[in-house]
């Protein structure tokens, strides 16, 4: 019995400290619709939990938006429940809606490699599984060659060429579920984001305090 009980007290707690395993209650509040301007551009990362990337990118001064969805898989019209299986292809992925005129594409790209652990294959703790893989879409070959710049700069000076980072053409992304937008700012006491997206965001927020908006310092 004492077995019993401590293995429900182990998969008790994994699920309070796992993105996946959250339940799909509607929440009463909705995201603001957004609505992109003439000179709006949009990036997509995958690093992790999407609760924690969402929050990290919407701290950042020329951001105008971040949603949570899903993307790099084959699977159509994925669901938090269908990726969380691993099988669809797909993983947590934010698009970063941003003013190129404020934040360029190159500094997302280091708000992405400077918040996360790239050399994690197919997770970022405490999750692990291939839809938390770690991945870099490009748009054009501009992108593309940024993306790898600050890879080889990064493998070269700081991971010894450990990064696992996947650079992917983005082909199509799918709009998670309401619940998860904005689920850090709107879930503040839910115990997963106490315990792991908080104090990512606020660890990203000590190593990058110039580029942050003046609400988020």
């Amino acid at each position: 019995m004492n077995v019993i009980k401590s293995l429900l007290t182990i998969s008790f707690s994994f699920l309070l400290l796992s993105c996946f395993g959250f339940s799909d209650k509607k929440e009463d509040s909705k995201k603001a619709v957004f609505t992109p301007t003439e000179t709006t551009k949009v990036a997509y990362f995958a690093s992790g939990c999407f609760w924690c990337v969402e929050a990290i990118f919407e701290s950042v001064n020329g951001v105008e938006e971040a949603i949570s969805g899903y993307a790099g898989g084959n699977t159509l019209n994925p669901t938090y429940r269908k990726i969380g299986t691993g099988a669809t292809g797909h993983a947590e992925t934010v698009a970063v809606y941003y003013n190129p005129n404020i934040v360029s594409f190159a500094t997302l790209v280091d708000v992405f490699f400077g918040s996360h652990n790239p050399t994690t294959i197919n997770g970022q703790h405490p999750d692990y599984g291939s839809q938390y893989r770690s991945i870099a879409f490009y748009n054009n070959d501009s992108e593309k060659a940024t993306i790898k710049k600050a890879i080889d700069k990064l493998n070269k000076e700081v991971y010894k060429g450990k990064i696992a980072t996947e650079v992917t053409k983005f082909t199509k992304f799918y709009e998670a579920e309401e619940y998860h937008q904005d689920f850090e700012k709107r879930n503040p006491n839910q115990g997963y984001v106490r315990a792991v997206s908080i104090p990512r965001l606020n660890r990203f927020k000590k190593k990058f305090p110039s580029i942050l908006k003046k609400e988020s310092h």
